[in-house]
């Protein structure tokens, strides 16, 4: 089987950003089908030209670079400028690969949605639409898409796309319901997870604490994306609150809103913030391991209380206690997993208060850690969850 993948913000485990695609991929070439990518020859992340180039990284995965307009950090319009050229792009380049038996759109960015929708179509072959973040419903509540024309208009493009691929999949449970109620004829659910095996709790990222001037310092990692949705100016707010204590917060990664925050932590003369550029997947197990303790935040918005943070699951893998400024089902997995503590949302007091009381109990600290790994191991090891999602694609393919 030949799966074709439209994933503009696409990233293999040598680059920053979310590699779920190129783990998945890995696997379904373990099982014998190969994959082929049109993704963005710039980084969703950094801006930059990523590592991987167009042509085959590895055995039976192949990347295809299509030409996006590069300035999707300056604004909401330039963004989509950027999404409508790749949408476009990677039209043209999917029609040149050949002998594909089914065809993976993911979204956001939703208008490549679009393009798989029309491969398929004119390939005559299933194709599954794979649900990340619930958009515009995400960008309508933090205010970034406003206006009432473009908001009806990307309402009507969402209910198109799950009414018209064959089967949607989403990855949280949280996004079920929504899917349904717009018209998915068949909605599958295969959550985020982590590869268990990239980790080690035993590790302690000597390497990492050491260039980064964290050791004797009780280290709260957070890592990912750096914007507006992160909350992290909030983050900021509860470092100062925790001035005083051998607590090092340390956020990892890039994003549109990491110079804003680097300038608000020198206006607010925090010794205790430390901010690090992003690292490919890769190293990201050495990252974690430097950490006592890791942070998932997001502003206190009614939605994304569906989410499933992909980090999440990394730091339980990492067997690291979470820090979980998130309500609603991601909440419900660390309580059942016994592995962090949760705070309010938009509240530094409570924020603050969480990180000082996983500061100061390493036995509790330590327990909830390797008590989150093996959640992972037991429920959300990504080995499962891609033969789950294998199981899926060969049926659709079967159904032809």
């Amino acid at each position: 089987m030949h799966i074709l993948i439209i994933h503009q913000a696409f990233a293999a485990i040598n680059e920053p950003g979310g590699t779920r695609h190129h783990e998945l991929a890995r696997y379904l070439v373990q099982r014998g089908h190969r994959v082929t990518i049109i993704a963005s020859p710039v980084s969703y992340i950094t801006g930059e030209a990523p590592l991987s180039s167009s042509g085959q990284i590895e055995e039976g995965i192949t990347i295809r670079r299509a030409y996006v307009y590069q300035a999707h950090h300056k604004s909401f319009v330039h963004r989509v400028f950027a999404f409508i050229s790749f949408m476009a792009s990677s039209f043209f380049i999917g029609l040149k690969v050949k002998d594909v038996d089914l065809i993976w759109g993911t979204s956001p960015p939703i208008f490549q949605g679009i393009t798989a929708w029309a491969l398929s179509r004119l390939k005559r072959i299933p194709f599954l639409f794979e649900v990340r973040d619930l958009w515009p419903a995400f960008a309508i509540s933090v205010g970034v898409l406003k206006n009432g024309i473009l908001i009806g208009a990307s309402e009507w493009l969402e209910r198109f796309l799950y009414r018209a691929a064959d089967r949607v999949m989403v990855n949280s449970p949280g996004y079920v319901q929504h899917v349904k109620d717009l018209g998915a004829k068949r909605v599958e659910l295969v959550p985020n997870g982590a590869d268990a095996e990239m980790f080690d709790p035993a590790q302690r990222g000597a390497s990492f604490r050491q260039s980064h001037l964290l050791n004797d310092k009780f280290v709260v990692l957070y890592a990912g994306a750096h914007g507006f949705s992160n909350d992290l100016g909030l983050v900021l707010d509860a470092a100062k609150k925790v001035e005083g204590r051998p607590i090092q917060i340390v956020l990892l990664g890039d994003g549109k809103e990491k110079a804003a925050l680097q300038e608000k932590a020198k206006e607010m003369a925090l010794q205790n913030v430390s901010f690090i550029d992003s690292v490919p997947k890769n190293e990201m197990a050495n990252a974690l391991a430097a950490s006592d303790a890791c942070l998932a935040i997001l502003k206190p918005i009614e939605w994304y209380k569906a989410t499933y943070p992909n980090k999440v699951f990394d730091y339980m893998a990492a067997g690291r206690p979470v820090v979980l400024a998130i309500d609603g089902v991601i909440r419900e997995v660390v309580d059942a997993a016994g592995c962090g503590v949760f705070a309010e949302p938009g509240n530094a007091d409570a924020l603050a208060e969480a990180i000082l009381s996983i500061a100061k109990n390493d036995a509790r600290s330590h327990e909830m850690g390797l008590a989150g790994r093996a959640y992972i191991e037991s429920h959300f090891d990504r080995a499962t969850l891609a033969g789950e999602l294998t199981d899926i694609l060969e049926e659709m393919v079967g159904d032809l």
